[in-house]
């Protein structure tokens, strides 16, 4: 598992409209980058909103979403809730995997492989501040501000 110190992997995916993003586009900003399972499904709409309703709160923090749905299934999630950042689409696991969150889960006794859902505080230099590895929809906002000194 990555923690505090450990150099974030590399994100190079297409975002909802289709534009290539990676840490690198984000400047010198620190990033939030938070993973979660499936778009517009109850937990991951509460997490994307709760962090769409602190934007302006995190000054020039950025938010970005990476999950397995494909450009255009973030860019409906997105136009439905009004999310505003970037919504990365990570269909072959590549970032998932490198990040430690694409994982073996069961559900009802059956075995499939998901993301675990996990959120990464990365500074402008791609150092993780902050790992956090299955993380509630609620407390990604609440982590956040308070790693922020917020």
């Amino acid at each position: 598992m990555l923690k505090a110190g450990s150099k974030a992997p590399k994100i190079d995916l297409l975002d909802q409209n289709g534009k290539r993003t990676t840490l690198a586009s984000f400047g010198k900003k620190k990033v939030l980058v938070y993973f979660y399972p499936k778009a517009d499904t109850p937990g991951c709409t509460q997490q994307s909103c709760l962090l769409r309703d602190i934007a302006g709160e995190i000054g020039r923090t950025a938010i970005v979403g990476i999950s397995p749905d494909s450009p255009a299934k973030q860019k409906k999630f997105d136009d439905k809730y009004g999310l505003g950042f970037p919504l990365l689409s990570d269909e072959d696991h590549v970032v998932s995997k490198a990040y430690k969150v694409w994982k073996e889960k069961s559900m009802y006794g059956r075995k499939y492989m998901g993301i675990e859902r996990s959120a990464f505080l990365i500074d402008s230099t791609g150092v993780i501040l902050h790992a956090w590895y299955k993380i509630s929809p609620k407390d990604t906002p609440a982590k956040l501000l308070e790693a922020l000194g917020k």
